[in-house]
């Protein structure tokens, strides 16, 4: 009730200063968290702003947003598509479109004006767009067509079409799916900077297009659309460990395509994929997305995607059937080149190898430049470790795919020299995990600049910020951003070069870090929807990775991995304010959960993974497995409630009380306060999931403490246990020790990772698996969580209010986060200097916000120099709660500072 108070009590404190403040503004319009997308598909688009002004404790009570057919109507405030008039409200995201039905490729323009406390208007908005996409079978013109249905054919198949424009084209739009993946020319010149295009879903469920603007890409004349189809997961040619090329959907590359035109003379076209389009074999002999790429530039057709080429030996192309699946938009960012990499050392450890150094571990390839006689083979081996004599050793990222066919190569690409001078190449259908290349074959001496990195992944935008006076605590921030965006591939993956694999446990694991440091939404929405398409009707079970060719039901399954399905809809609601990830997959999640309750025995599951790379100490899963449960059943209460099914509400809320209850029965010991084995995964899961009741909550803490000083306080968990331990121990007055195990430069523990050598997050505690995983990144969110004090509040979702609650560890003298919420720019920082604390925040219009400070001395509270006295200047109460002085805020920026006794 006090938080609900807050804005009337900060209003009341400001009241005097509202004349001299500047109106409100509005800006930040977003449609599905993008902005000005093309080619959407869902019926009711999400739309979002910002507010901004000087004026401290500004909020919003009413708006109107405007929504038109054309330009010159929204300029005239005429929303002829949707014009909601003032609704009294707050809401200023995630706010649904309501207005006229939406229409296959049209384009909506819109703004918006509110309302501030005063109940004074903003000026509307400039204005935004979004435009839609192809929404049912019957608008898609175009056929399948393929070179081929050969799925052993190997080489990379072309396909190009000529057409004549005789009028000036006032907009072109193209709607693609090239399966596996694709790369669209147009009159010589590749479109967009998309790469391993479109995303990889389960092809027999869904298939996803993309749409382009290629108005500039025209002109009068003829003109030549033409693409190039690579295998990508659609048609896996390589035999590994998790059978994707025994996938019910395998089926050679094929093209649905359509380019529509809005002609000068008011005419419209369409340029579609059918029997008139012509095909040849590529200079790719081979991709696949385990083995490699293979490219052969004396077999290169120069322009070939040019209305000047002769393909009068093209053959056509063939009708082929389309995929099983429905065609969807790619909401999501697309991948994409994001940066290039100079190699920092070349050494040649035998005659005529060449191993090039990055550096950094990442996911991508390599760019070669070089000239050479035609014919000249170069082959370009990629691994994340050296072998003792120097060279490329794969072994400990290539055992699962070697193993079943020894003749297999893994992350090889070969280049095959034209003999036209210098040349350049890189793939076009694969990505590898690596940090070092070797390159054998080359004609000559190379140098650090014939090869260059290109780093691939998902583009999001970067979301949140952190650093602080330990380098230490940013090298392993810094390697964990390596880690999130290298598996990061159009959905989240454990893995950039072994596996690939969408496994859900690192995915829920690594998704708070991941929220609080990119805007990965669109991301994660999309592959809910590929796990729900893996939902077993007759079971209501999911996979334990998605997408899977089957083989994720053999392996892996249990809560501990499966409940991404219900943890991730949860964070996208807590950090983005997102309701529809939760109640559109409601029906799935509430079957998943009664599907627990059948599997159940008294109300615990005793099946399941357990806490996956333990350090030491194995925790048996039946407990870890009980507790997610139990969060399952809390989410479905969530989603229920959200969702309008009050009755089932409390049906899961009963459902999580008896499997708590049971949970206590099953694995709690009163007399010596601990649970199960008394490990620290146990101990830490019990408190971190908000299983122990709270009469013992403060002696099981203090068992939890005691543990870890016995383990000479370093880590002895897993994945699982990893994220509750730093957690629970910060929760429980402890963070000083969670603190210390992150810092120890011993094994095992982060500290030590990063004193190894490390530069990405490591699969196993020792280093000896893969060296690029996220499974152990939730440390970041402790970073922004814990140091910096930057938390969401699940009442308020969204950061419609946030929680800052910083902890002074350590040796740490400052530390600085920032995150861009739905609503606008949130920052802290706290700094100790001349015998004061410093906490300084800022948040936007709004939103409010209750800061904890630390105190350790005596003294007054100051604000920008002033004691705090009441209500003043934006402070809406204070406070005194433990160690800790308790402030309420409105929006805008504060430097709170208290008296600090160092070494106390």
């Amino acid at each position: 009730m006090r938080k609900l108070l807050v804005l009337a009590a900060l209003a009341a404190a400001i009241g005097p200063l509202r004349a001299a403040v500047p109106p409100i503004t509005v800006d930040g319009l977003r449609c599905e968290y993008q902005v000005n997308p093309l080619g959407l598909d869902t019926p009711q688009p999400r739309l979002s702003w910002q507010l901004h002004s000087s004026e401290r404790a500004q909020t919003q009570t009413g708006y109107q947003v405007l929504v038109a057919g054309s330009r010159e109507n929204l300029a005239a405030n005429i929303g002829d598509l949707w014009d909601t008039g003032r609704l009294d409200s707050d809401q200023s995201i995630q706010v649904e479109y309501q207005g006229r039905p939406l229409r296959s490729g049209q384009t909506y323009f819109w703004k918006v004006r509110v309302w501030d406390k005063d109940g004074k208007v903003s000026r509307f908005s400039d204005p935004a767009s979004w435009e839609m996409g192809l929404l049912e079978p019957a608008d898609w013109r175009g056929h399948w067509i393929a070179r081929d249905t050969d799925t052993n054919e190997a080489a990379a198949p072309l396909l190009r079409r000529e057409f004549r424009l005789d009028t000036p084209v006032t907009q072109a739009r193209v709607y693609i799916c090239g399966l596996g993946y694709y790369e669209l020319h147009i009159n010589g010149k590749k479109i967009g900077d998309h790469v391993l295009d479109p995303g990889f879903t389960r092809y027999d469920k869904r298939a996803l297009y993309v749409t382009y603007d290629v108005t500039q890409a025209l002109h009068p004349g003829t003109n030549a659309v033409a693409v190039i189809l690579g295998n990508g997961w659609h048609n896996v040619q390589t035999r590994a460990f998790w059978g994707f090329d025994r996938a019910p959907w395998r089926a050679a590359p094929k093209l649905l395509m359509e380019l529509r035109l809005r002609l000068a003379n008011g005419r419209t076209a369409v340029v579609p994929t059918d029997e008139r389009w012509k095909t040849s074999r590529s200079a790719i002999t081979f991709n696949s997305i385990y083995s490699g790429e293979s490219c052969d530039a004396r077999l290169e057709q120069p322009g070939w995607d040019t209305a000047s080429f002769d393909d009068a030996s093209w053959t056509p192309a063939q009708i082929v059937s389309a995929p099983a699946g429905r065609l969807e938009a790619q909401a999501m960012p697309a991948i994409k080149i994001t940066e290039t990499l100079n190699p920092v050392q070349i050494t040649q450890p035998k005659p005529g190898v060449y191993v090039y150094d990055f550096g950094q571990n990442f996911a991508g390839f390599a760019r070669l430049t070089l000239a050479g006689p035609a014919g000249t083979r170069v082959t370009m081996k990629y691994g994340e470790r050296l072998a003792a004599d120097g060279t490329v050793d794969q072994t400990a990222i290539a055992k699962y795919v070697v193993a079943l066919d020894a003749a297999q190569e893994f992350q090889t690409d070969h280049y095959t020299l034209g003999g036209h001078g210098t040349e350049s190449w890189q793939p076009r259908f694969v990505y590898h995990g690596f940090q070092y290349v070797e390159v054998t074959g080359a004609p000559g001496p190379l140098t650090l600049t014939n090869l260059a990195g290109c780093f691939v992944h998902s583009a999001v935008a970067e979301a949140g910020r952190f650093s602080s006076s330990d380098p230490l605590i940013d090298r392993i921030w810094t390697a964990g951003r390596w880690s999130y965006l290298s598996n990061l591939e159009g959905l989240p993956t454990d893995s950039p070069h072994r596996e690939k694999n969408g496994w859900m446990g690192d995915a829920h694991l690594a998704a708070e870090q991941g929220l609080l440091n990119y805007d990965a939404t669109a991301v994660y929405e999309k592959w809910l929807v590929d796990i729900a398409d893996e939902q077993r009707p007759d079971s209501s079970r999911v996979p334990g990775l998605a997408p899977t060719s089957g083989w994720g039901f053999q392996w892996g399954n249990g809560p501990a991995w499966d409940s991404a399905f219900l943890l991730i809809p949860y964070y996208l609601y807590e950090y983005r304010g997102d309701t529809r990830a939760l109640t559109s997959h409601y029906e799935g999640l509430r079957e998943y959960v009664d599907s627990l309750e059948r599997g159940s025995k008294d109300d615990i599951i005793d099946w399941g993974r357990n806490d996956w790379d333990s350090a030491a100490t194995d925790t048996p899963a039946d407990i870890t497995s009980t507790a997610y449960y139990y969060q399952d059943a809390l989410i479905a209460a969530k989603a229920a409630e959200l969702a309008g099914h009050r009755g089932e509400a409390r049906k899961y809320q009963a459902l999580a009380a008896r499997v708590k209850s049971a949970f206590n029965r099953k694995f709690f010991h009163p007399d010596t306060s601990s649970y199960g084995n008394g490990s620290q995964t146990s101990l830490s899961c019990a408190l971190y999931q908000g299983l122990v009741e709270e009469p013992f909550r403060a002696a099981v803490a203090s068992n939890l403490a005691a543990r870890v000083s016995q383990n000479g306080e370093h880590i002895d968990t897993g994945i699982l246990g990893a994220k509750y331990l730093p957690a629970a121990l910060t929760e429980n007055g402890r963070a000083d020790l969670a603190w210390d195990i992150v810092t120890q430069r011993t094994a095992p523990g982060w500290g030590w990772w990063m004193e190894s050598g490390a530069n990405t997050l490591w699969e196993q505690w020792d280093g000896s698996g893969s060296r690029n995983h996220i499974a152990f990144g939730d440390i970041l969110a402790w970073f922004d969580k814990a140091l910096a004090g930057l938390n969401p509040d699940p009442e308020f979702p969204g950061f419609k209010h946030t929680i800052f609650k910083p902890h002074v560890v350590g040796g740490l003298t400052w530390v600085k986060a920032s995150y861009d919420s739905m609503y606008g720019p949130i920052q802290c920082s706290w700094a100790i200097k001349n015998g004061r604390f410093t906490y300084e925040v800022s948040i936007p219009p709004n939103t409010t916000a209750t800061v904890w400070l630390p105190r350790n001395g005596e003294g007054a509270v100051e604000e920008s120099g002033h004691p705090v006295i009441g209500g003043v200047g934006g402070v809406g109460g204070m406070a005194t709660q433990g160690q800790c002085t308790v402030l309420d805020i409105g929006s805008g920026s504060y430097s709170f500072s208290v008296p600090w006794v160092l070494n106390k």
